[in-house]
């Protein structure tokens, strides 16, 4: 089985560059199952239901979340009745929807896709690892294939949960920070790790945004609206390649492409 999952989408150009892109790179690929971070699709920060559905019109198969993820109002009803959106899993349990869910295509085994938040330079939330742990002791066993959307701050934090859930899940992906870390790798217990998928969104950019807008703030102290930057895109992430019958990630490698006009 053979899955690419994408970075945080950024407004405007990282939605271009998804669904203009994501069908040729699936073909090109040989991608079985494509995932992406999307809380901040919309306009840089949120994810608006309309965005949703048509990242998943585009080919993408499961859309996971983060703290922004609550800002539009109009998705909590999309989270609750489409089992391919996801939010963190540490969040209180009555809000909509869920961080876990689990994902069947025809001719692969499920694939049970995990998404949680950290707790360092975050917002106050439960521990994501008294979580993630309680969720794959209630996994069935015939779900062999689980994928880890961890999204954090701290890099310490993130290589922390890859070698906590090493041998237990096949992958463990960051997300949040919006730079795509060089350490794509599969530990020795069989898990693919990355620290961060990086973004897809505007590549002349700080992090997604307008550059004036962040030296205006660390300039001047001053707080400003951030603004999605606008301009060509990029698309960043990870394939990663999973033996079907362990479960077992096999190869984790970067992947990056610039929009193609």
């Amino acid at each position: 089985m053979r899955i690419l999952f994408l970075g945080d989408i950024v407004g405007d150009p990282g939605m271009r560059a998804v669904t203009d892109n994501l069908a040729r790179i699936k073909r090109e690929e040989g991608i079985d199952l494509a995932f992406a971070n999307g809380e901040n699709a919309s306009g840089g920060y949120g994810l608006k239901s309309k965005h949703a559905k048509k990242l998943f019109k585009a080919g993408v198969d499961g859309i996971t979340g983060g703290n922004h993820i609550w800002k539009f109002k109009d998705l909590y009803s999309m989270l609750d009745s489409d089992g391919r959106l996801l939010r963190p899993h540490n969040y209180p349990e009555h809000l909509p929807g869920s961080g876990v869910q689990i994902f069947r295509k025809d001719g692969l085994p499920p694939v049970a896709v995990i998404n949680i938040i950290g707790r360092t330079f975050m917002p106050p939330i439960d521990c994501p690892f008294a979580a993630i742990e309680t969720v794959i002791d209630a996994l069935p066993a015939d779900i062999p294939v689980q994928i880890v959307d961890f999204h954090a701050e701290a890099t310490g934090e993130k290589i922390a949960m890859g070698y906590f859930l090493e041998g237990k899940v096949s992958a463990v992906v960051g997300t949040h920070t919006h730079v795509q870390t060089n350490d794509a790798k599969v530990l020795p217990g069989g898990t693919g790790y990355l620290t961060d998928l990086g973004m897809c969104g505007a590549e002349d950019s700080c992090l997604g945004m307008k550059p004036e807008i962040i030296l205006d703030r660390y300039l001047t102290g001053l707080p400003r609206q951030l603004e999605a930057a606008s301009g060509k895109g990029i698309l960043q992430g990870a394939i990663f390649d999973i033996d079907d019958s362990t479960g077992n990630a096999v190869s984790m490698t970067t992947f990056k492409q610039n929009d193609r006009p």
